[in-house]
């Protein structure tokens, strides 16, 4: 399956009377987009900011991060399931605003959702304060539950995403590029002398807010099971959680999921990268053991030499992680796991809530336990009110000048388990 992308680099954003990207600005109609948002009668109402990298802007309590792109050839349309039809995708030519995003903000839906700050310490943690975002603010109906809530806000942010991936359709890309994997036994042909890698990818599924939709369907009711590593990168997993912020994989995060860009960068060369394996990751004692057992089993029957295995969350999928890398691992597979840690804020407690002798090969996306300050900001998109109870903050975190002392935790992003971020550490 061949997949292009065509890739627009959006250099700022304003708002304008019509929607349309010129010399790598990307220009919104406010109103068209309060309009199609307000499309869902469940929503009572919607606020549009702009906020670009550097300017004094601190976006809170944060939902998600889209990246809008449009599907210009090829069956399919971006998020199916979701926003559109259940058709295939990775394949064809997707066009993307690349530096763009929505972030999608409002009334606290899960205690563990996250701040953006677009300058300052904070600003260094999340890669999102690097972008020209779009935020949509939005209130529902107070009658509205929360799985309900989550839900309609979801859905707007895809909406929007969409309807500023259209003003790229007939733009011609800066650049274009093709990533390709072929069916199994082809791909395997292709270069027979490299060792041949997947990719296991965790998808949080634990419910109560904590879920994960592929081509629609919420991850906990799948089985583990393959995928192009394409139709990751053409939307068809999108987040729904409100796993800590720090380690949540939004849909920008699938979209642009770096363990697949970085394989299909060595592919060729210093590997031969066969696919994907997705698994979930559950509460349940026998659901955890269901699924590890498949994912070792799809491991063997690829007849792969080695797996990359990355985590979404921390605690009890923990315990979903090194099932995976210990049942490979007995498999004659090698493994390396991606993490973070909760290792206190002294970094001396241990640093997962499981572990084995056979995951010995990890990389680390940083200790979210770590303490940071937030200095104040002159603009605030959404309600700071909530900073000291998102999951990182605590009686006291919002000071009464506006700065704000949290734990990494609190921030979209700052140790993300598929290592798009700065963090890491080095083991001697």
């Amino acid at each position: 399956m061949q997949l292009e992308l065509g890739n627009i680099f959006i250099k700022d954003v304003q708002f304008a009377d019509t929607t349309h990207v010129k010399d790598g600005v990307l220009f919104v109609n406010k109103e068209e987009l309060k309009a199609l948002i307000l499309e869902d009668e469940h929503i009572t109402d919607v606020q549009i900011d702009l906020a670009r990298p550097g300017e004094s802007v601190r976006i809170t309590p944060v939902k998600d991060v889209i990246e809008p792109r449009v599907k210009v050839e090829g069956a399919g349309g971006i998020f199916p399931g979701v926003i559109n039809k259940v058709n295939q995708v990775g394949s064809g030519r997707t066009h993307v605003l690349k530096g763009a995003a929505v972030v999608t903000a409002g009334r606290i839906v899960g205690f563990q959702e996250g701040i953006i700050d677009m300058t300052g310490p904070g600003a260094e943690y999340t890669p999102f304060s690097k972008l020209n975002n779009v935020v949509v603010t939005m209130d529902v109906k107070p009658e509205i539950l929360q799985h309900a809530h989550e839900e309609i806000l979801r859905l707007a942010g895809f909406k929007a995403a969409l309807y500023l991936g259209e003003a790229a359709k007939e733009v011609e890309p800066d650049e274009v590029k093709v990533y390709e994997t072929l069916p199994l036994l082809q791909q395997v042909a292709q270069y027979p002398d490299l060792p041949k890698v997947a990719y296991v990818q965790m998808l949080q599924s634990q419910g109560l807010l904590h879920d994960t939709y592929v081509y629609g369907v919420d991850a906990k009711k799948t089985l583990s099971t393959f995928i192009y590593p394409t139709e990751i990168m053409d939307g068809a997993i999108v987040s729904g959680n409100c796993v800590s912020a720090c380690d949540k994989n939004t849909t920008y995060h699938h979209l642009n999921n770096p363990v697949v860009a970085d394989l299909y960068e060595k592919h060729g060369k210093e590997l031969n990268f066969v696919g994907v394996i997705i698994t979930n990751e559950n509460v349940y004692l026998a659901d955890k053991i269901r699924s590890s057992d498949w994912a070792s089993k799809l491991a063997e029957y690829l007849g792969v030499d080695g797996v990359v295995i990355s985590q979404e969350g921390f605690g009890n999928p923990d315990t979903d992680l090194i099932m995976n890398c210990v049942k490979i691992e007995d498999k004659g597979i090698k493994t390396v796991i991606i993490t973070d840690e909760y290792a206190g804020r002294d970094g001396a407690s241990q640093s997962l809530a499981d572990a084995d002798a056979k995951a010995n090969a990890v990389v680390t996306g940083g200790n979210a336990n770590e303490v940071i300050e937030l200095p104040p900001m002159d603009k605030i998109i959404g309600d700071v009110s909530y900073a000291d109870v998102i999951a990182g903050g605590f009686d006291g975190s919002l000071r009464k000048d506006g700065s704000i002392l949290v734990e990494l935790q609190a921030i979209t992003g700052a140790t993300n388990e598929l290592g798009f971020n700065s963090m890491s550490a080095k083991g001697y």
